[in-house]
C-alpha cells in the first residue's frame, strides 16, 4: 500500500465540520482554500465521504485535485496515507484543508461513527474547526458546541466560525457565550454575505457545468472568508496537528508496478457529462502501466486513437441526454468496442439502449428513466459474476447515489449482489452498474484492467 518509511511531516491540517448539514461546511472550507492560495499558500483540498461535487469547487480554489478521504470505500489504514500523497503531490502543500460530511458525528448508519468526519480527524489527527449557523440561536451556540465537543473526547474542537449571524449585537452575545466555554471563535460571516452556488436535484451544480460562474463565486467566496475570518487564527489551529508518521500511499506500490511491456490506451470519460471520478483512479491506471486518454462523450467524434480499455464513471448524462444522443459517431464506437468496460452509474445508462426515451449507445440490453426518488448510502457488495476486473465472490464496499431506475435491474449475469439482492450488468468484458467505488480501496482493479486491455 505504502512505500519506502516515512520521516515525520509537520503537515499543518485542519478539519472544517458542523453539527449538520447545511450549516456552511462547503461555504468555509472552499473559501478558506482560496483565501489562503491568494496569500501564496500551497493548499492540499480535501473532503470526508464520497461526494465528487465539492471536491471539484475545491480544487478550483487550490488549483490542484481535489481529493476524496472516505474509510468505507478504502478503508481507514489509508486515509493518513492518502492524505500524505494529495498533500506531497504536485508539490509539498502548506496546508491541507478537510471539509467534512454532513453532521460531525454523522458516518455509515448503523456503524457508530465509522466514516464520520469525527472518524477521519481521528485518522488524520487533525483539529476541527466547526461552523456552526446561529440562525436564531443565541446563548444556546454555546451548550451546542460544548456537546459536540464532549461527545467525542478523541477529536479536538479548536475554533468556531459562526454562520449567519444576524447582527453585531448578536455576534458580540455568541462571542461571550463561546468564551465561557472556552472556543474561540475564529470569524463571523453574516447572512447578507453568504454566497450560494446553483444545486439542483443531487447536489451543487458541478464546477464543469459552470465554469465561468463558479470562478466568480470562488473568488467572493475568498473575498468573504478574507474579511470575515482570522486566517492566522485558522493556520495557527492547523499548525496545532502533530506530524504525520504514516508513510506516503504510493499507487506503483499499490498496483505492483507495471502490468507488462505493452503500455495500452485506457479512454476515462469526461467532460461535463461526466464529472464524478476519483483522481487515484487515473494515478493506478498510469502506475499498472496504461497511457490515460480522456474524452469528452459530449464533443469527441470517436474513441481516442488505440483505445483498448474504457473507464465510464459517474455524472449527469441525464442533463445532457440529446447532447449525448447527436454524438451518433461515438455512441457508434462504443457500442462496437469489444475490449474491457467498467462503468459506474452515468456510465450504465451511457451503455444502455435509451434514457428517458432517448437513444444511447446501445451496449447493454436496458432502458433508463429518472424517478423522482433517491437511491443514497454506503453498500458491502459482493463480485456476483467473474469480469476482467472483478472474480465472482470478491467482496467490495462503494456507494450508490442516483435517482434513476433501469429496466430490468440487472442482467442474467449481475454485476454485484447485496443486501440478498442482484444488481448491475456483466456483458462480455462490460462490467455496469450504480455502484461507485474508489480504486484506491481495491488497486487490483487497476492492474486487471490493464491486464485485460494489454
Amino acid at each position: 500500500m505504502t512505500g519506502a518509511p516515512a520521516t515525520p511531516w509537520a503537515l499543518p491540517r485542519v478539519v472544517v465540520a458542523a453539527p449538520a448539514s447545511g450549516h456552511g461546511k462547503t461555504t468555509v472550507a472552499t473559501g478558506l482554500l482560496a483565501a489562503l492560495r491568494r496569500r501564496g499558500l500551497a493548499v492540499s483540498p480535501h473532503k470526508v465521504g464520497p461526494d465528487y461535487i465539492d471536491p471539484g469547487y475545491h480544487a478550483l480554489a487550490a488549483g490542484r485535485p481535489g481529493r476524496n478521504l472516505d474509510p468505507w470505500l478504502v478503508g481507514p489504514e489509508r486515509i493518513a496515507p492518502l492524505l500524505r500523497h494529495a498533500a506531497s503531490a504536485p508539490t509539498p502543500a502548506d496546508i491541507a484543508v478537510i471539509e467534512g460530511v454532513m453532521g460531525l458525528h454523522d458516518g455509515a448508519v448503523g456503524r457508530r461513527g465509522f466514516a464520520s468526519t469525527a472518524h477521519v480527524a481521528r485518522l488524520v489527527g487533525a483539529p476541527v474547526l466547526l461552523v456552526l449557523d446561529t440562525t436564531a440561536q443565541g446563548r444556546s451556540a454555546a451548550a451546542l458546541v460544548l456537546g459536540m465537543r464532549a461527545f467525542d473526547p478523541g477529536v479536538r474542537t479548536g475554533g468556531v466560525i459562526l454562520n449567519r449571524v444576524g447582527s453585531p449585537r448578536h455576534e458580540s452575545l455568541l462571542r461571550d457565550a463561546l468564551a465561557e466555554v472556552g472556543v474561540p471563535v475564529l470569524g463571523a460571516i453574516s447572512r447578507v454575505a453568504e454566497v450560494a452556488a446553483p444545486s439542483r436535484h443531487l447536489g451543487l451544480v458541478p464546477v464543469a457545468e459552470r465554469a465561468p460562474e463558479a470562478i466568480a463565486m470562488v473568488d467572493a467566496l475568498a473575498a468573504l472568508v478574507e474579511s470575515a475570518v482570522d486566517l492566522d487564527g485558522v493556520f495557527d489551529l492547523a499548525r496545532s496537528a502533530p506530524p504525520l508518521t504514516t508513510p506516503e500511499w504510493d499507487p506503483a506500490v499499490a498496483v505492483g508496478g507495471p502490468a507488462g511491456a505493452v503500455r495500452p490506451v485506457v479512454a476515462v470519460a469526461a467532460g461535463p457529462a461526466f464529472t464524478f471520478g476519483y483522481a487515484e483512479t487515473s494515478e493506478l491506471l498510469a502506475a499498472a502501466g496504461a497511457v490515460v486518454v480522456p474524452f469528452d462523450p459530449l464533443r469527441d467524434p470517436a474513441l481516442p486513437t488505440g483505445t483498448r480499455a474504457i473507464v465510464i464513471g459517474g455524472g449527469f448524462p441525464e442533463l445532457h441526454v440529446e447532447a449525448l444522443a447527436a454524438n451518433t459517431g461515438l455512441r457508434a464506437d462504443l457500442a462496437a468496442f469489444d475490449g474491457p468496460v467498467v462503468a459506474e452509474c452515468a456510465g450504465l445508462l451511457y451503455l444502455g439502449r435509451e434514457l428517458d426515451g432517448v437513444p444511447m449507445c446501445g451496449r447493454l440490453a436496458l432502458t433508463a428513466r429518472m424517478t423522482g426518488r433517491l437511491t443514497v448510502g454506503y453498500r458491502d457488495a459482493v463480485a456476483a459474476a467473474d469480469s476482467p476486473v472483478h472474480t465472482e465472490g470478491e467482496p467490495v464496499r462503494g456507494h450508490e447515489f442516483h435517482r434513476t431506475v433501469t429496466d430490468p435491474g440487472h442482467g442474467d449475469r449481475p454485476a454485484w449482489r447485496w443486501t440478498g439482492a442482484e444488481h448491475g450488468f456483466v456483458s462480455g468484458p462490460v462490467h455496469a452498474s450504480y455502484l461507485h467505488t474508489h480504486w484506491a480501496g481495491r488497486p487490483q482493479v487497476a492492474r486487471r484492467l490493464v491486464e485485460a486491455a494489454g
